[in-house]
């Protein structure tokens, strides 16, 4: 099946989603990008665009395929357009309501032959795809942030995900030069069921005053090599989404070490969700944009 893709689909145009398009143009495959939303498929473009030319300077892309790259991306937001699509990569909201949704309406377009994929980083692939008549070609596919720079992908298998789509999925990740861990469809599957709690209890770290918000990310990152603390990491992952994770760990684990840390809870009730809003843990409005950290961090 690998073989034969030449056509893409990403749906969500974030920077998970421009991320993940941005793979498959700098690859030679075709891409469909999908967004309700005109703007931010204008905002996806450009940042394509600026990335792979940033690639080329680099000497990390020729010049010739730097030029091609961007000429292989359409973008819309028909879902209709992903007809002729081997493989879609779903990257909206983390809900699994809206995707069921989503997978649903892609089941009903796409060719027969065509697989599903998530970039979930929680949520079950097995209840995705039983919003489908394919189950066997619904798959989970988490991409790293920023998907053009981390090297690794997350395979998960659902409970009736087959051979051929694991097979092809995984080839089709390295072919990005990417390297692929395999996980089993169990909540958080391998990188956030171990990177969350760690995230959770640097915030409990911090709510039961243990030390400042500056020591524990200084002791994480001197004492254990990180490239940045658990706490400006949770910042740029967005607090709203390490809380929902958290919650899909809870609910799905069953084990209440997997409790989402009160102050964790209050701080995305109270709006700070990290760096997107400008504060989170720390805050990033007083700060010159010479002297911000990279937002592709």
């Amino acid at each position: 099946m690998e073989e034969k893709m030449k056509v893409m689909g990403v749906v969500g145009s974030g920077q998970m989603g421009s991320g993940i398009a941005q793979l498959g143009v700098m690859d030679g495959l075709d891409v469909w990008l999908v967004d309700t939303d005109p703007d931010a498929l204008v905002r996806a473009t450009k940042s394509i665009s600026s990335s792979i030319q940033k690639f080329v300077s680099k000497g990390q892309l020729s010049q010739a395929m730097g030029t091609d790259a961007p000429r292989r991306l359409r973008c819309t937001s028909n879902l209709k357009d992903l007809h002729s699509a081997d493989i879609i990569v779903e990257a909206i909201v983390e809900s699994e309501d809206v995707k069921k949704k989503l997978f649903s309406e892609l089941d009903k377009i796409t060719k027969a032959s065509a697989i599903l994929a998530s970039n979930t980083s929680s949520i079950s692939i097995t209840r995705l795809a039983s919003a489908t008549s394919r189950p066997c070609q619904v798959i989970g596919m988490h991409f790293m942030n920023p998907p053009p720079l981390m090297k690794l992908v997350e395979v998960i298998r659902g409970a009736d995900t087959s051979d051929e789509t694991f097979r092809a999925t995984k080839a089709l990740a390295e072919r990005f030069g990417k390297t692929v861990v395999c996980s089993q469809d169990y909540a958080g599957f391998i990188v956030n069921r171990i990177l969350m709690p760690m995230i959770n209890e640097a915030f409990f770290t911090l709510y039961t005053g243990v030390a400042t918000k500056e020591d524990i990310d200084a002791g994480m990152k001197l004492g254990t090599n990180q490239p940045m603390g658990p706490l400006q990491l949770a910042d740029f992952i967005g607090l709203d989404v390490c809380l929902s994770i958290m919650k899909v760990l809870h609910t799905g684990l069953g084990d209440s070490k997997y409790a989402p840390c009160p102050l964790l809870v209050q701080y995305v009730d109270a709006g700070r969700l990290g760096k997107k809003r400008g504060i989170g843990v720390f805050d990033y409005r007083r700060v010159p944009e010479s002297v911000k950290p990279n937002a592709r961090l």
